[in-house]
């Protein structure tokens, strides 16, 4: 589908014409129409797939027709990263370029003229608001915030936001907005606690789910097989054999990325820790330190992995296997962009196994092994990454009272598109 498809106001099918996007990616054509219905959405999509202009688009498009006043803030955007708010609004800038509303984006730092600009956005009523949930609270306990005229809440990255633990100040935020609103949801995993969060402040939510696509060949996917304190020993030497510069090594709780770090600078490895206990300016100092080469190693949780965007990662290394597909295929995304190649490696100890298989049935393919390095002595045999088989299920064969069985059934019955982030 193309955008002048879509009933999407001419202003911005004019800015996207001048960006020379014209067609759809999924997401885009399954969520935008709902949008512009005015309904509620959560929609499932991965970063990549274009789901910024999937919600920026449509905002856009009903503000331009819709009866709101124009001295008040309309729409809120939360985003859970400093990094995610200021590309969600340069993407704002280029698709609103000739339409007349106003964006302000809010987020933490130690730039104090940041926090006036802030202030005086939030109290004269900047149409369009993309903000942390933490530096939006902060505004909201020190100033009197008027929210009576947002028709629109919009949550980016929602399962990240969780994640680092926002959802109270989630929360508070939304007991302030009005009742009649059109709340949208976006993320790329769909748990329980977030299906908990949309019930709460969602009416009658449309759901798109879009299908987590596969990484591309251009990533050279690989695994070794181990043991858990053969780890550290393969990356020291997987680091010093190839000498290579902006590696990204991601591990799944954020004392085991402290430890790592701190570990691998032992060996004499330039690494640094990127994880969520970090003060905000100082995760955009080690990111800045890392994209411009002065950092050689970053080792990185997930709660943070989709906010590395940085193009010429050659390696990335799973120092423990995810537990989700969904989560592998956001790490090991961080290499191969814009049009380069790069190689994943994958560290698989027995306890990691039924996660690994997990993931390689999602791949539908046998990830390629590498041999360990003799200096690490033997690995793990074969038959403890071989998967266990499933427990017996309830619905199956039991005995009755007098020591019969019987079987109880079961029921079982050439276009360019905008795909920032």
């Amino acid at each position: 589908m193309y955008f002048d498809e879509l009933a999407l106001s001419d202003e911005v099918l004019d800015a996207l014409w001048d960006m020379h996007f014209d067609e759809c990616t999924p997401v885009q054509e399954k969520t935008i129409p709902v949008i512009l219905e005015g309904r509620d959405v959560i929609s499932c999509a991965q970063t990549g797939t274009g789901k910024t202009a999937a919600y920026i688009l449509p905002l856009l498009t009903n503000l331009a027709f819709d009866d709101h006043d124009a001295s008040k803030l309309n729409a809120i955007i939360m985003a859970p990263t400093r990094e995610l708010a200021q590309q969600i609004d340069q993407q704002m800038q280029g698709f609103g370029y000739y339409v007349p509303f106003s964006s302000l984006a809010i987020y933490g730092g130690k730039d104090n003229g940041a926090w006036g600009t802030q202030v005086t956005g939030l109290q004269k009523g900047a149409d369009i608001i993309i903000a942390t949930p933490g530096r939006l609270l902060s505004q909201m306990n020190i100033y009197d915030v008027d929210f009576s005229g947002v028709k629109y809440f919009i949550l980016d990255e929602a399962d990240r936001m969780l994640d680092m633990g926002f959802y109270d100040d989630i929360m508070t935020i939304v007991r302030k907005l009005p009742a009649d609103r059109q709340t949208i949801m976006f993320s790329a995993t769909m748990p329980p606690k977030i299906r908990q969060m949309a019930k709460a402040i969602m009416r009658n939510p449309e759901e798109v789910q879009i299908a987590v696509s596969r990484p591309p060949e251009s990533i050279h996917q690989m695994c070794a097989q181990l043991f858990e304190p053969q780890k550290t020993g393969f990356i020291q030497l997987a680091l010093q054999g190839r000498a290579l510069k902006k590696v990204i090594i991601f591990a799944g709780k954020k004392q085991r990325v402290k430890d790592l770090a701190r570990t691998l600078r032992m060996l004499k490895i330039d690494a640094r820790a990127m994880h969520s206990d970090l003060e905000q300016n100082e995760r955009d100092q080690v990111m800045l330190d890392f994209r411009n080469g002065k950092i050689d190693v970053l080792v990185a949780t997930d709660v943070v992995s989709r906010g590395i965007d940085v193009t010429d990662v050659p390696l990335v290394i799973n120092y423990d296997v995810p537990h989700d597909p969904e989560d592998y295929v956001h790490r090991i995304g961080r290499t191969a962009r814009a049009e380069n190649s790069g190689e994943a490696i994958t560290l698989v100890s027995p306890e990691d196994a039924r996660y690994w298989n997990r993931i390689e049935r999602f791949l539908k393919k046998e990830i390629e092994r590498v041999p360990l390095p003799e200096a690490l002595g033997e690995g793990p045999d074969e038959k403890a990454f071989i998967p266990k088989p499933a427990r017996p299920s309830s619905h199956g064969f039991r005995k009755n009272r007098q020591g019969k069985k019987h079987n109880r059934k079961s029921n079982g019955n050439n276009h360019k598109s905008p795909r920032q982030s």
